[in-house]
């Protein structure tokens, strides 16, 4: 994956940043199952942290108001972070595999759907009234911002 600054990620739309995320999660579920095939048990358990946080972030995105298909999503996903402990604490690649063919099947889908849906520009939301009244200093443009 590219490098992506914080400006582009605010340019994507919901649906394009879930893409992103399923992208990222498939590049940590090959290098978890290599990590693991070479015996690199630390770098495994990093990229399989990786996926599961992931994993938690496509469950947040999830939609509720979507119906029955927005629970059984989230149970999918609770399957495959559940697999995923389970192959770390074992370090068990055919169980990451199991975890990872379910991963890219969700992706593919995804994928698919993005290509026959319209494109949605994401709409600005309306400011709540803290956010009215908050002042934010100007930085220099050639400062690095630190700790995010």
């Amino acid at each position: 994956m590219d490098f992506i600054t914080k400006e582009m990620i605010y340019q994507k739309t919901p649906q394009q940043i879930t893409a992103l995320l399923y992208e990222a999660g498939l590049e940590q579920f090959s290098k978890a199952s290599a990590c693991l095939q070479e015996g690199k048990l630390v770098e495994a358990n990093l990229a399989m942290q990786r996926i599961n946080d992931i994993v938690e972030r496509l469950g947040a995105g999830i939609n509720y108001e979507a119906g029955i298909i927005a629970d059984q999503l989230d149970q999918v996903y609770n399957f495959i972070a559940d697999t995923v402990i389970q192959a770390n604490l074992n370090k068990d690649n055919v169980k990451l595999s199991d975890a990872q063919r379910l991963f890219e099947t969700l992706a593919e889908a995804w994928n698919e759907a993005m290509k026959t849906a319209p494109a949605k520009v994401p709409v600005k939301r309306k400011q709540n009234a803290y956010e009215q009244n908050i002042f934010v200093e100007d930085l220099p443009t050639n400062s690095l911002e630190t700790g995010k």
